[in-house]
C-alpha cells in the first residue's frame, strides 16, 4: 500500500490536536500531573531513516515503562534465556501494577512489561553494580540505540516517583520474600524508578526503537544490538503485553508491537517498515494513552501495516 507518509502524520497530529476528550494524566505521580494534556507528537521513521514527524514531536516526556523495552534488552544480553525462570511471558490480564497473580505464582511475575516483571529485570541489571552504574549503564544503552547524547533522567519525576512509589515497593518486597529478587529491594526500587524517569522526545524514542524494526542491527552506528531471534521475541513480547490488561485490545485495533508507558507515550515497531513513536499525556482507563492508542490504530491502517496483514 502506497501511502503519503508525511502528510498522513501531518493530518494526524492536526486531527489529534483538535480532539476533544484526550483522557485523563495520571495523578498518582505527582510530577506528571503537571504535564500539560494539549501536547500531542509523532514521530515515524522508516528503515531507509526518513523521518516523518508533526505536533509536539521534539518535546522531552517521561518514558516510563517503554524503558523496560530497553532494560529488557539489557538483561537478556547479560543472562539470557536464564530470564525466563524468574519472570513469565504470557500476558497478564491484570492492571500493571497488581499484586494478585504474585501470590498465586509464588513470586514469578507474568511478564518483563507488567511493573513487577520490570523489577526482576532492574534487579539482573544491578548484579556486581552499585545503583548509581547501573542507572548510568540503562542511559547509556537507550543513547546508544536512538544515537543521541541528549536523553537524559528527569530528576524531578525520579524523586516524585520514589515519594510515591508504595505499590512498587510492596511488589519488591513481596518478590524478595520469595526469593526472586536477589538484591536490597530498596536498591533495586532505586534504579527502577531512575529508567521510569527517562525522558526523550518522540523523536528520539522513535530513533531508539528502530533496532527492532530492523531486525537488531543499529541503524546508524552499524553491527547489531541483538540477534534477529531476539528482536523478533523482544517485538512478541511487545505485541501480546506491551499493554497490560488492553494488550489484546490494541493488537486487534492496530496490530503491531508497541509499549506504553503512564507518562502518555507509546513506542511502535511494524518489523522491517518503521519504528513509532506517539506522545499524549491523557490516559484511557486503563492506562495508556488515548489519542496515542487513536494516532497508531489510524496510521497502521492507513499504511497498512499490521502485521496481521493489510
Amino acid at each position: 500500500m502506497s501511502v503519503d507518509l508525511s502528510a498522513l502524520v501531518a493530518e494526524i497530529a492536526a486531527d489529534m490536536a483538535a480532539e476533544a476528550d484526550r483522557g485523563t494524566v495520571a495523578t498518582y505521580i505527582p510530577q506528571l500531573a503537571k504535564v500539560d494534556p494539549s501536547r500531542f507528537g509523532i514521530a515515524v521513521i522508516e528503515a531507509d531513516g526518513t523521518v516523518h514527524a508533526a505536533g509536539d514531536a521534539d518535546e522531552p516526556f517521561s518514558i516510563q515503562s517503554i524503558s523496560k523495552v530497553f532494560t529488557l534488552t539489557l538483561a537478556l544480553g547479560k543472562i539470557g534465556d536464564t530470564l525466563w525462570k524468574r519472570v513469565g511471558r504470557e500476558p497478564s490480564g491484570n492492571p500493571f501494577n497488581s499484586i494478585v497473580q504474585l501470590e498465586a505464582e509464588k513470586g514469578i511475575p507474568r511478564n518483563p512489561f507488567i511493573n513487577a516483571g520490570a523489577l526482576v529485570v532492574t534487579d539482573v541489571l544491578l548484579a556486581g553494580h552499585a545503583p548509581k552504574v547501573a542507572i548510568g549503564e540503562i542511559l547509556r544503552f537507550v543513547r546508544h540505540v536512538c544515537d543521541d547524547d541528549d536523553v537524559f533522567i528527569d530528576e524531578a519525576v525520579a524523586r516524585s516517583e520514589t515519594a510515591t512509589g508504595h505499590r512498587n515497593v510492596a511488589l519488591a518486597n513481596y518478590m524478595r520474600a520469595f526469593g526472586n529478587l536477589e538484591h536490597d529491594p530498596a536498591l533495586t526500587l532505586g534504579v527502577y524508578f531512575h529508567q521510569c524517569a527517562i525522558a526523550m522526545s518522540c523523536r528520539q524514542l522513535a530513533a531508539a526503537g528502530r533496532f527492532l524494526a530492523l531486525d537488531g542491527r543499529h541503524p546508524t552506528v552499524g553491527g547489531r544490538v541483538v540477534s534477529s531471534e531476539r528482536a523478533r521475541r523482544i517485538n512478541a513480547l511487545m505485541l501480546t503485553c506491551g499493554h497490560y490488561d488492553g494488550s489484546g485490545d490494541f493488537a486487534f485495533k492496530v496490530g503491531i508491537p508497541g509499549k506504553s508507558g503512564v507518562g502518555g507515550g507509546i513506542l511502535a515497531v511494524v518489523p522491517g517498515k518503521a519504528s513509532i513513536a506517539v506522545w499524549s499525556p491523557g490516559l484511557n482507563r486503563i492506562g495508556n494513552s488515548r489519542l496515542g492508542t487513536m494516532a497508531l490504530e489510524r496510521l497502521a491502517k492507513a499504511a497498512g501495516w499490521s502485521v496481521f496483514g493489510p
